[in-house]
């Protein structure tokens, strides 16, 4: 039986349900025998003797194995476990949606996936994220952990009496062409608008808790009855990056996903003893697993200065070091691991309706796989102590760098290949910058609004004629229709005017579209500028980071040692 004793039929194990055939090389459930329901076997270790299940609230000593071999780097793994209670959510779904893709290999996984579906929890979030979900587009997924004591064995974790506040947060953005991803640690304590919330009831009713100003983000869940949707809409709201879905789990995740694997390697640069979260281990490397792992998660005060983000460091350690344990041989060809990490996976997700499917998070997971360890980048939001406080205890966006950090997400700029894109933005500018550019003054252009925020063409008309002397413009009121990026079309005898308004707006050569003109109010030719919804207001420059901002990151291929 498993934590939440859900997912055995008959007192049968999945994982000993499944055998390999020698044709064709594929695994597939065994046909049910008297003899395969006589006992459950519990986890195992390496050396393949049964293990008994650690007793709650204890924390045995690390084990050590010096003779085993690296993990060798593969794909991308589950999402960061939740310290407190937060690295977990991370775990469940770096991990086991890929052991969702793996074990759907053969005919008979579709039996196990169909199983493994009653194990999911949904939640209708509304409009807070996509109604579906595109294996062709770039997405984001919100991972959420909360402080509350759900599962068996937890009820000394997290605050008691906690409505589940967000309290590890982490976006991952996955790249359109899959060559990259970022993972962004978002700060509980960091100061931030909530927005109105709409939550949908039991009863089928929609219920709008009022937004906060100026408060800790791991409000945004919760309190006053935030769903995942709520959280989802905090963060569109303070970073500009849409959400398409969220995953959340329980504190029982990163116990059961860590025993499945046989542990996970962590690395520390003193010894450890806490007497908070009773973590014991000696300097060096380290395997963790179950209570241990959650031990190692929940630690802060032996890290660092004991502050939260400290501790969101060392959790991306601990996520990029499970990552490779995922991708390593020993689990990929165990089909008993698999399952078990299939099982404890979907046990503790809940998930938006609209990857609410088993086979919606093995697509999910068959994407993953598809981005190197080596080009997914943890980071967090960069920040700054509040400067209202006294007494250090919250943290304020750093404005300096925060916007540049969303901005390459919102480009889907990788942190890792910032130079590559550096060339092609260089090659769109140059074969389309290249030339003289025309007075200010005799620039004539018409300014439609095709996304962006309502104002947004009088702003700028303001703004070009009053500080940039670019009088021959004018507001030509909506755009047609709406736009992702903003545009300016030019015909081939204006390229002249418009080398110089992009260089006024900071447009990119990517937004240059040659064209044909236009007749303003004067009857005279003009370019179209269209503002999409990439444009952030007037005199903010459109053009894609080129250089990755001076932020603390990593990267799921390395391993590094708590500090």
């Amino acid at each position: 039986m498993d934590t939440h004793g859900r997912g055995r039929a008959d007192d049968v194990d999945p994982a000993d349900q499944w055998a390999r055939d020698p044709e064709t090389g594929e695994f597939g459930l065994r046909p049910a025998s008297p003899a395969a329901r006589t006992a459950v076997p519990g986890p195992r270790g390496a050396d393949g003797a049964a293990r008994g299940r650690t007793p709650v609230r204890t924390v045995p000593s690390p084990r050590r194995r010096p003779a085993a071999p690296e993990e060798p780097p593969g794909r991308r793994g589950r999402r960061p476990a939740k310290r407190t209670a937060r690295g977990r959510k991370v775990l469940v779904w770096t991990g086991g949606t890929m052991a969702f893709a793996l074990v759907a290999v053969g005919t008979a996984g579709y039996l196990y996936l169909r199983h493994l579906e009653g194990n999911v929890d949904t939640t209708d979030v509304g409009d807070a994220g996509s109604s579906d979900f595109s294996k062709d587009d770039a997405f984001n997924i919100l991972v959420i952990g909360t402080d509350k004591r759900t599962g068996e064995g937890n009820e000394g974790y997290g605050d008691k009496g906690s409505s589940g506040h967000a309290d590890t947060t982490i976006l991952l953005h996955v790249a359109e062409d899959r060559s990259n991803a970022t993972a962004l640690s978002i700060p509980r304590d960091l100061i931030v608008d909530i927005p109105d919330c709409p939550t949908r009831q039991a009863d089928g009713s929609t219920v709008t808790v009022p937004g906060l100003r100026g408060v800790r983000f791991n409000r945004s869940l919760g309190e006053s009855g935030r769903d995942p949707g709520c959280t989802m809409r905090t963060v569109q709201e303070n970073t500009g990056i849409p959400v398409d879905h969220f995953m959340m789990a329980d504190f029982n995740a990163v116990k059961t996903l860590t025993t499945a694997v046989d542990g996970v390697k962590v690395c520390v640069e003193r010894a450890i003893d806490d007497e908070d979260s009773h973590l014991k281990l000696p300097e060096g490397e380290s395997w963790v697993e179950g209570e241990q792992a959650l031990a190692f998660l929940r630690t802060r005060k032996s890290f660092g200065n004991s502050g939260d983000l400290d501790r969101i460091e060392v959790q991306q350690q601990f996520l990029g070091s499970l990552m490779r344990k995922m991708s390593s041989s020993d689990t990929l060809t165990s089909p008993a691991k698999l399952m078990k990490l299939a099982e404890a996976a979907t046990e503790a997700l809940t998930v938006d309706e609209p990857i609410g499917s088993v086979g919606t998070l093995k697509d999910i997971a068959l994407e993953l796989r598809k981005v190197p360890t080596k080009n997914l980048t943890f980071t967090t939001v960069p920040v700054e102590d509040n400067p209202a406080e006294t007494v250090k205890a919250t943290v304020v966006l750093d404005e300096s760098k925060a916007s540049q950090v969303f901005r390459m997400i919102q480009d889907d700029v990788s942190f890792t290949a910032v130079e590559q894109q550096e060339k092609k933005e260089k090659a769109a500018v140059a074969a389309r910058l290249k030339g003289t550019k025309a007075p200010a003054s005799e620039v004539r252009v018409r300014i439609l609004n095709g996304g962006a925020v309502a104002g947004s063409a009088q702003e700028t008309l303001q703004w070009l004629q009053v500080d940039q002397g670019v009088t021959k413009s004018e507001n030509a009121g909506n755009a047609p229709e709406e736009l992702s990026s903003t545009t300016l079309e030019y015909a081939p005898d204006q390229a002249a005017q418009a080398r110089r308004l992009a260089d006024v707006l900071g447009l990119s050569g990517s937004a240059m579209k040659p064209g044909e003109s236009v007749t303003n109010s004067q009857g005279l030719p003009a370019m179209t500028l269209t503002l999409g919804k990439d444009f952030k207001g007037a005199g903010v420059s459109l053009t894609t980071p080129t250089k990755a901002p001076d932020v603390k990151k990593s990267t799921a291929d390395k391993v590094t040692c708590a500090g």
